[in-house]
């Protein structure tokens, strides 16, 4: 049993820059678990910076200088979020309260609904079960309107970590955007001159989660304006709330689309019925949804890697139960992050190793 680890050690760490790699890696993971809701404005700022350093890149290519286009991007960035809190914020409020106060109605009748379905199907439902299911559906909502309730008297902590947030990013977002370079070169300058799978990982992943993070921002705005507007126009109840939340449905691969299905069937229904309406919103929303798969995903993420459903749906599930929505949104390039250490790290190893830890290594292997 020594003798096998010996040979794992003397494989995967017998150069310096595995076992600093390793050391960074567990560093990194320990400070994330329990310091994440501390370096959350710090770590918020460094993801939007980093969507933001495009537009920079692209304002000095056409030969503007570099405090300048740090300037009109981070001009950009304030006004954005200024038209947010002052149009799009206080209606989605508008339309969430609406949501609640209809809420009631919607229970009424669809507990009607489900009464109805005894009579009209006595071989496949009982009544006892439909009292069963009704009995059941008011704990849930009980339960859920006590945490809405919790929520809206423990706010006030929420609305400041809200001003928090509205004035520490910003202003770390501009000095990121500003001196980025100059902090990656310092934090350069402390580590080993000589590091080939570090390059090899950075350069790999610096384009894979710049393709996929701006590439699903701007899949979420493209998805969120188009369902909004599409809903607006068939007259479709909650349209903005709906809209947005069919645009942050994309975070999710696969499960989000399923998810925000029956929002939109559930509000559609109420409000019309089983009528034509009804089935035009829907097939509304399946051209938007197939046209997001089909269409807007490929020009996106051409070069992003391509990642089996089971992994993509596993590394949604694992990194979003540690970190929440950020776990979620990075789920896919931190799957790819770690695919790319797999493939660096023995590779790399073995081609820069020492030749007397090959000599090593041949020899356990001959044995």
């Amino acid at each position: 049993m020594l003798h096998i680890f010996k040979t794992w050690l003397e494989r995967y760490f017998a150069d310096e820059e595995a076992v600093l790699v390793a050391v960074l890696l567990v560093a990194s993971v320990i400070i994330l678990v329990t310091l994440g809701h501390v370096l959350a404005p710090m770590i918020a700022a460094i993801i939007i910076a980093f969507l933001m350093q495009g537009m920079v890149q692209r304002l000095n290519g056409w030969g503007i200088p570099h405090n300048l286009s740090v300037t009109l991007t981070f001009l950009v960035l304030t006004c954005s979020i200024f038209l947010s809190l002052v149009f799009v914020v206080p209606a989605l409020w508008r339309q969430l309260i609406n949501l609640l106060n209809e809420t009631p109605r919607m229970l009424v009748e669809g507990q009607n609904l489900l009464l109805l379905l005894p009579e009209k199907y006595p071989a496949l439902v009982t009544e006892l079960q439909v009292k069963e299911l009704i009995a059941t559906l008011r704990i849930e909502m009980t339960q859920w309107g006590q945490s809405i309730l919790s929520f809206s008297l423990t706010q006030l902590p929420v609305l400041v970590a809200a001003l928090i947030y509205l004035v520490l990013v910003p202003i770390l977002v501009f000095f990121f955007l500003k001196d980025g370079e100059q902090m990656i070169n310092w934090l350069s300058n402390m580590l080993p001159t000589r590091r080939p799978v570090m390059r090899k990982i950075w350069m790999e992943m610096n384009l894979q989660i710049a393709n996929y993070v701006r590439g699903k921002v701007i899949e979420i705005v493209i998805v969120g304006g188009i369902s909004s507007i599409t809903f607006s126009l068939l007259d479709l109840n909650y349209a903005l709330l709906l809209g947005i939340s069919v645009g942050l449905s994309v975070l999710i691969p696969y499960i989000g689309a399923a998810m925000v299905t029956l929002p939109v069937a559930v509000i559609g229904f109420f409000q019309w019925g089983w009528s034509n309406d009804f089935f035009y919103i829907m097939l509304a929303y399946g051209v938007i949804q197939a046209l997001d798969g089909n269409v807007l995903v490929p020009l996106l993420f051409s070069e992003a890697v391509k990642m089996h459903p089971v992994a993509i749906v596993l590394a949604v599930l694992v990194f979003g139960g540690l970190w929440g929505f950020w776990g979620v949104f990075f789920a896919i390039p931190l799957a790819t992050l770690c695919k790319a250490i797999m493939n660096a790290w023995p590779t790399v190893m073995l081609e820069e190793r020492p030749a007397i830890a090959l000599e090593t290594g041949e020899k356990f292997a001959n044995e």
